[in-house]
Parts: structure tokens; sequence; C-alpha cells
């Protein structure tokens, strides 16, 4: 097995190996590997101190910045206060100055009492209690040897836990399924106790010892828990629930929550009473001595546990599951199950390559759970242009906020005063709907990336850099919003670029100052402070002397100015895509281009209708660029909306290339907003119309755009009904990208 260890970030410490329960469900004591019975009652203080050792040193070898000890049983309690203040002691001091230390205990809380409490507040020690549920549910199976009720004691465990002086140290409960209990009654009973978080575990079985299903039910244990989760949804989610909170997060490209689901490497470890190193403790299930690595803290490191074998089938992410659940749409969700309900006897090998004894409850819950929750996880952006033009704006806003933030003063005057002004502008309608037109501008994203790389490379030029930028973008905003202010903005090279407006010429080559600027009439007035009277600006499309406007036109078949495009050859910050940018057209060359990209959308509207102008979301910047191949549009480090071109190329080669630069667009600033598909698998799909495989995001963007070419040019449908099958049926997919990819069919 191939690929980096994984550390271990989480250690169960066995501190007493007998219990004051007899539960008859319990892993420990009632399954295949009766190991316990052989083991020291008390973890001795060697072990204590040897443990403390090589996990500190295994957090220092891979500098981690914290660990998680789990302090279990058999029931931890039973070591009594002065044996976890020993163990508490030991971890505290070998931590201290190379990792946080993240200490819990699990417990069934019989023994629980404020002197347990006073010392885990003392050492910060979160306690989780077990609970099944009312007291039919919790007798069920957790009572004494004698066969009396554990219930009442475990309340008064969770009563005392919730007081306030204790409260912090609530970690929540653990609740093991039976499916002959009521599931509304038993989330009911735990909610009433008000926990910060319920984890429900599905009881541990395996092929071999499968768990009971009295109706013969494939999906009993999904119909239950898919029973608590829509009682938990009628009370309002009042407590968070792992299970759930898990496969919602996968759901939406997200990391599992919980070891028994999902494809994250596992990183926790056992050390048991006489320090022996085992792995993950559910694997006493499977048979004897299946938790064995044969390494114990005496005479071996962790990482050492790391390398075994066992330990690394557990962290292959999609290559460790079997053959069935990598082609299985949910397996992101799933995972295949906990790695111990896999096993099988009669399987090759280990026994553990099976989908999980659970296989069809997990499915069915992770579909449930994905039809009664559309809302919550599929984003707005996906289905609606207008929802993705806010979100990308939103983007540009936060990119803004960042910028101040990390600039911390940095920026001087000039950009407190300019940031002050921004304020004024938001204040107005016609200030917030001018500063709004120059952040949705392609290239205002490029200038703010630019700068957050110069503050974090700490260039010398970075502040000044961020301020200058900042001026000239809010006088552009004053500008357009037909406000009488007077804005300075920093002039090089004797002029400037109004983002969205266009360049102005204030001096000759090679001056640098400041201009201020005042919106009047259909222009503007320019000037300084000492020169001559201000100049007036018309803002219009034909150039005068010492302005160059951007170049506008209007989109064949366009129902409003909004269906537009402009031709941006100004802007200092269009040098974003993987072609140099073109230099300034002339006249005759803008014009020439212009055409052609008119005559390119007339040819759209004819041939595909439905990706006219009445299907863009706002209007389009496009950018000429030089040595691109024809036909090859070029999607940059920009802000939604821009597109660079061939500065000549004739129409009929321009529609198709507008067409796939489109789509490419959009797609790109979805995937900037919301997830569509899960980025942390190394699934490979065969792509019908090359036969060749690529990456799924690849596939999605791929035939998301070919879908526009087919509809210019049938020739274009070939293989897209097998690639949008293969999609359909992809583990990646977040709900946002099945629904994408539900609307990409229906276009089809």
């Amino acid at each position: 097995m191939t690929g980096p260890l994984v550390p271990f970030r989480e250690v169960v410490l066995k501190v007493h190996s007998r219990c004051d329960l007899a539960c008859d469900h319990c892993y420990v004591y009632e399954h295949a590997d009766q190991s316990w019975r052989t083991r020291p009652k008390t973890i001795s203080d060697d072990v204590i101190f040897r443990t403390a050792q090589r996990l500190a040193e295994h957090a220092k070898t891979h500098a981690l910045p914290s660990v998680s000890v789990i302090l279990h049983g058999g029931e931890p309690l039973l070591a009594g206060p002065a044996r976890l203040r020993r163990i508490c002691e030991e971890l505290t001091s070998a931590f201290d100055g190379i990792a946080a230390l993240d200490l819990r205990i699990h417990t069934n809380g019989l023994q629980l009492s404020p002197r347990y409490l006073d010392l885990f507040s003392e050492y910060d020690v979160k306690v989780g209690i077990s609970l099944d549920g009312d007291r039919a549910a919790n007798d069920r199976h957790r009572r004494f040897a004698d066969g009396r009720s554990s219930h009442p004691l475990v309340l008064k465990a969770v009563e005392l836990l919730q007081q306030e002086r204790y409260r912090h140290l609530n970690l929540g409960l653990l609740c093991t399924i039976d499916i002959e209990n009521d599931p509304v009654a038993v989330l009911d009973a735990l909610t009433e106790l008000e926990p910060p978080l319920i984890d429900f575990l599905l009881p541990h079985a395996t092929w071999d010892d499968p768990p009971p299903r009295p109706d013969g039910s494939p999906t009993a244990y999904a119909d239950w828990l898919l029973a608590v989760f829509d009682r938990w949804q009628e009370q309002g989610r009042p407590v968070p629930v792992r299970i759930f909170s898990s496969v919602a997060s996968t759901l939406n490209g997200g990391p599992s929550l919980t070891e028994s689901l999902g494809l994250a490497p596992t990183d926790l470890v056992v050390v048991e009473t006489d320090g022996r190193l085992e792995q993950v403790d559910s694997l006493k299930s499977a048979y004897e001595g299946a938790a064995a690595t044969g390494f114990d803290v005496f005479a071996h490191t962790f990482d050492e546990v790391a390398a075994h074998p066992g330990v690394r089938a557990r962290q292959l992410g999609l290559e460790g599951v079997s053959e069935t659940c990598r082609r299985c749409p949910v397996v992101r969700s799933c995972g295949g199950g906990l790695y111990t309900h896999r096993y099988d006897s009669a399987s090759a090998g280990e026994g553990f390559d099976n989908p999980s004894v659970y296989c069809h409850d997990l499915t069915a819950l992770v579909r449930g759970i994905e039809a009664r929750t559309p809302a919550d996880t599929v984003a707005p952006e996906v289905a609606d242009p207008a929802e993705l033009l806010v979100a990308q704006e939103d983007l540009t806003r936060t990119l803004l906020a960042r910028l101040h933030a990390d600039l911390d003063g940095m920026g001087g005057e000039r950009w407190a005063r300019a940031w002050e002004l921004a304020s004024v502008l938001e204040s107005s309608e016609e200030g917030a709907r001018g500063l709004d037109g120059v952040l949705a501008h392609p290239y205002t994203r490029t200038w703010l990336l630019d700068a957050l790389d110069a503050l974090h490379e700490h260039r010398p030029e970075a502040a000044s850099g961020a301020a200058d930028g900042l001026q000239t973008l809010l006088a552009a905003a004053a500008v357009r919003a037909g406000l009488d202010l007077r804005v300075p903005a920093p002039y090089r090279d004797g002029g400037l670029v109004l983002p969205t407006l266009g360049r102005l010429t204030v001096a000759g080559p090679g001056e640098r100052g400041t201009v201020l600027l005042r919106a009047a009439g259909d222009g503007f007035l320019a000037g300084t402070a000492t020169g001559p009277a201000e100049r007036r600006i018309r803002r219009r499309s034909e150039p005068e002397p010492g302005w160059l406007p951007v170049r506008g036109f209007a989109l064949p078949g366009g129902p409003s100015p909004g269906h537009s495009f402009v031709i941006d050859d100004l802007d200092p910050y269009r040098d974003c895509f993987g072609a140099p940018a073109a230099a300034t057209l002339d006249a005759v060359a803008a014009g020439r281009l212009g055409a052609a990209l008119s005559e390119a959308w007339a040819l759209i509207e004819e041939r595909a209708p439905a990706h006219g102008a009445g299907s863009l979301d706002g209007p389009l910047t496009f950018t000429p660029l030089t040595g691109v191949a024809p036909g090859e549009p070029s999607v940059g480090r920009h802000g939604y909306g821009a597109l660079g071109i061939g500065a000549d190329e004739d129409a009929g080669t321009l529609a198709p290339a507008l067409l796939r630069g489109v789509r490419r667009a959009k797609f790109r600033a979805l995937v900037d907003v919301t997830d569509l598909y899960a980025a942390d698998g190394s699934w490979e799909h065969r792509m019908p119309w090359r036969e060749e495989l690529v990456p799924f995001s690849r596939l999605l963007a791929d035939v998301h755009e070919r879908l526009a070419l087919a509809a210019f040019d049938p020739r274009y449908r070939d293989g897209v009904p097998q690639a949008l099958d293969t999609l359909e049926g992809a583990a990646e997919l977040t709900v946002g990208g099945k629904r994408l990819v539900a609307l990409m069919r229906k276009e089809f």
C-alpha cells in the first residue's frame, strides 16, 4: 500500500477493562474477541507514562496542531479519580509546548459525581454519556448483571452534567439503535435532556453475525433513522445529530463527520490497559484478534502502527472499499459503511472486501435525507441566474472586506479616506448602484486578487497599490452614480483607466499625480488641485481628445440595455488570461471586431435561439488576446462575465467560441460560489466523444459546455446521452450538482 502515513489525531485510551453494567449488545464483552479477559483491570503508571511520551513524540514528528485522547473502557470511571488524575497530569505535561490536547471520556454515567466532574473541569475533560432513549428503550440492553434498570442513575448523571458549573464539559449523548424501540419516543427522550449533540450508532454486526431484522426488511435501520429524522425536523432540529449532519455534509461535497460514514482515512488508534496498540475497537466484533497489531507502547512508535497493513487498509479512501461500493453513487456519503460491518469470513483475503452488512440501510438513509432536505442543500445559484450574479457580487465584496481587514491600517491615510468614501457611496441609492456597477466589473476581481497576493507576499508596493486601486474604483463608481462629489484618483504615466468607463489622459507621458473627478450631466469634470480649470468629459461611445471610452455594442435580439457587450482593451487588469492581452485597438480594428461579434451573436440567435441574447445573465466583456488558437475562448483570473478572444476572428469561428466561452464562464462562476462535486475522490470517467479517462470535474464541465454547442451544431450531440448517464450515476455529485445535471438533461 502506497502513499504517506496518516498520523493519528485520535487515541482511545483504555483506562479500565471491566464494566459495572452487563449490556448484552456490548462489542467488548459479548462479541467475538474476548481478549478483555486477559487484560489488567486498570491501566498502570508505566503504560500511562509511555503512552504520553509516545503520543507527544508522534504529535511533534507530524507537527499536529492538536490530538484527541478519549478515556475509555470497559467503564473508565471505575479507574477512580486518583488514576484519572494521574492520566490527565501525564498527558498534559507531555503535550506542553507541542500540541493542543483535547481530553474526552465516554462513560455510562453510573459513577459520575461532582468529585469526578471537578477533576474533569480542572483538565477540561469533555464527557459523553451513553443513553439509548427513554426507560423502556434503555432497559432493553443497558441493565445491571442482576437485571436492574440503569436508567434512573444515567439520568442523574446527565442532570449533573447540565449544571451551570459543568455544562461546558458536556459532549452529548451516544445512543445505540435498536429497531424494536419506538424511534419517536427515543428521540423525544433524548432531546428533552437538551444535550449539545446526539450520536446514533448502528449496533455492531458482520455478515457472519448480521443485525436483527424482525420483519426481514433490508432497510429496517434506515426506516428507523428516517422516522427519527422526520421527528427531528418536526421539532425544528433542536439538537445536532451527528449522523444526519454527516450525510448532509457529504451530500454538499464536504467531509464526513463520523468514522462510520464517508471516505476520509481513519486516524484513530487504541491503547489497551496493558499498553498494547490496537486498531479501532469495533473490530472486536469481527473475530478474535481482528484489532491486534502486535505492537505496544513500550517497544513501538505510533508511526509503526500507522504503517500496519490493517490500519493502512482503512486509509485508502475510494480504493479501500469493495468494487460494488466504488460503483455506487452514494459511496461518498456512506463510505462503504464502518470497516467492521463489512466482514465476512467466507470472503477472500482478510474478509473485509465487501459492502457493509447495512448496505441497503445506508443507501436508503442517504437517499431519504437527500429527498427530505432539498431546500437546505441546493444552492439557488444553480438554477437562478439572478442568484448567481448576486453570489458573484457578494464574493467580490467579501474579497474587498478581506483586503481591508488584512491591510489592518497599512494602507495609511489614503486607504482610510477611500474606505470612508465607500461608506458614503453605500449610503445613497444612486451611490450604491454605482458601486455595484464597478464591483460587478470582471477585472475588479482581478485587482482584488492581485492586491491580496501582493500583501501576503509582503511586496513593498502592496499597500500603496491597494489604495490606488480602491480610489480609482470609487471614482468610477461616483461618476456612474452621477454624484456631485470630488473624488481623487491617482494617475500614472499621464493617465488612468476608470473601470467600466474608459481611459482618461491627464498629463504628459511619465507624469504622475492625482486628478479630481466629479459627475456632471452626461459625463464628468476632471481637474487637479493646482492645474487649469476642470475639463468636461462626456460619457459617450465616441472618443474625444484625452478620453477613450470603453466600446459598447447592443446584442442582436437583446430586449434590454442589459443585453449588450463591451470590448474592453483598456483595463490594466485585463491581462489575466492564459494568453497576453492585445494592445488597445484602433477605431477600425475595434469596429471590425465589434461587427464580427454582433454577426456571431446573430448566428447564435438563428441556429440556437435558446442560447442567444435573451439567455444571458448580464453584460459581457470581451478582451482581445494575442497568440490564441482560432475559436478558443479563454476564461481567466477575473470575475464573472469576461472572455478573452482572438482579435482577428470572423463570425463563423466566433459563434461556437462564444457559446463555449459563455458556458465555461458560467460553470466556473458556479464553482466559485457553490460545491457541485466533491474534490476528495480519485474517480476518473470516460469521455465518450474522445474515449479518454478524465477527472469528474472535467467531464461535468465539458458536458455542460457541449450542450450549448449541440444546440448550435447537432454533431456535438454525439456521446452526450452516455455522458449524462455517467453524470447521473456519479458518486462525486453534491445535491447542487445533481440539480445541475437534471437541468442539463432537461436542456438536452
